[in-house]
């Protein structure tokens, strides 16, 4: 199979590539990209494509440092710009181990200090949580870590490494104190399964509706896996979050090549920027959630807007009314225009698979 073709990123992704000057808006991603590192073909250079618009990534599956190696020279290469790393030891049970890992470009992110694998002296997770605190370019110091919980036999066994969050929580709280704690990765359990009591009681999950792994017909996402939850009740500089649909948005390739050549999961993401203000985020009890973890739909309906151009905020993408993911832009990210120029004028970018 040809390796795909680069393509420019969302214009809202690509957020201010020059080196050197730092920027406001931090932008902050976990993605499990599936056995990064083994001899299965990943595409570095649409790797790349998808993470040219973050500043700093939490990676699950890591299988090698070479693999790691070449995410991050391709990483530099796509974006002009210096990329570091931190890399956990191999965690896991019996003969299959996985690595995670953050990647971030220096003169807008800094590593504090930590990278700590959690001290689960009670063997809750097969693979255990890997963390450490980082600042952004306008001080906001906060702690990041990263988690892949057991896939398993059973839902059972996912829901026990759920619960074990809790205590996870309290022991970053110990470990790095007073610094708000973001936990991101991916949970193989959706957030409205009970099994979250004990970590909502004190965060709650930005992504609260739509899904994360990619089915494989085109279009269509499976199960909402992924997330970043934040700590809830205090007042955060975080002003935007979501779920990047990539193979469509970014990359303009179907489910089968993307789910063969780079990933089955999307990124999740969040934006830190003190400028636009603070958000506060409720307890996961009080939060809205949408229980059907297959639903494609967003946090909320799509607002009654004119059928004419129709962008989502969040990817720089827009859509014409014919295009299928017109109906599908939550009332969070959607932004209308009057014409195609409009849209473009603004940095928007047709979606690539509208007809």
């Amino acid at each position: 199979m040809p390796a795909i073709a680069p393509r420019l990123a969302a214009a809202l992704l690509a957020l201010s590539l020059a080196t050197g000057a730092a920027i406001a808006e931090t932008r902050v991603a976990s993605w499990n990209i599936e056995h990064l590192g083994w001899e299965n073909g990943k595409d570095y250079a649409a790797l790349a494509e998808v993470g040219a618009g973050f500043h700093l990534i939490a990676v699950q599956e890591v299988m090698s440092q070479d693999g790691l190696d070449a995410f991050e020279r391709a990483l530099e290469a796509r974006t002009g710009a210096d990329w570091q790393v931190l890399v956990s030891d191999a965690v896991g049970r019996g003969s299959y181990r996985e690595m995670h890992a953050f990647l971030w470009r220096p003169e807008e992110v800094r590593w504090v200090d930590g990278a700590a694998l959690y001290l689960d002296d009670r063997d809750a997770f097969a693979r255990e949580p890997f963390s450490a605190r980082f600042e952004t370019a306008e001080g906001f110091l906060f702690t990041l870590a990263s988690v892949h919980l057991i896939y398993g036999d059973s839902e059972a066994e996912r829901e026990r490494e759920a619960a074990a969050l809790a205590a996870y929580r309290d022991w970053l709280d110990e470990s790095f104190p007073g610094t708000p704690a973001f936990i991101a990765g991916d949970f193989n359990l959706p957030p409205s399964n009970p099994a979250w009591a004990g970590l909502g009681a004190k965060a709650s999950p930005l992504i609260r509706g739509g899904a994360t792994t990619l089915s494989p017909v085109d279009g269509r996402f499976a199960s909402l896996y992924d997330n970043i939850w934040a700590p809830s009740g205090i007042s955060l500089p975080v002003s935007d979050w979501g779920i990047l649909e990539y193979p469509e948005e970014i990359l303009g390739i179907d489910h089968e090549t993307a789910r063969d050549r780079v990933s089955d999961h999307a990124p999740v993401w969040m934006t830190i920027d003190a400028r636009s203000g603070h958000s506060t985020f409720p307890p996961l009890h009080e939060a809205r959630i949408v229980a059907d973890a297959g639903d494609t739909t967003r946090d909320a309906a799509p607002p009654a807007l004119p059928a004419t151009f129709r962008g989502n905020r969040a990817s720089g993408i827009y859509h014409r009314p014919d295009c299928p993911g017109f109906a599908r832009i939550s009332a969070h990210n959607a932004v209308t225009f009057s014409s195609a120029a409009e849209a473009a004028a603004a940095g928007f970018r047709i979606a690539k698979n509208c007809p």
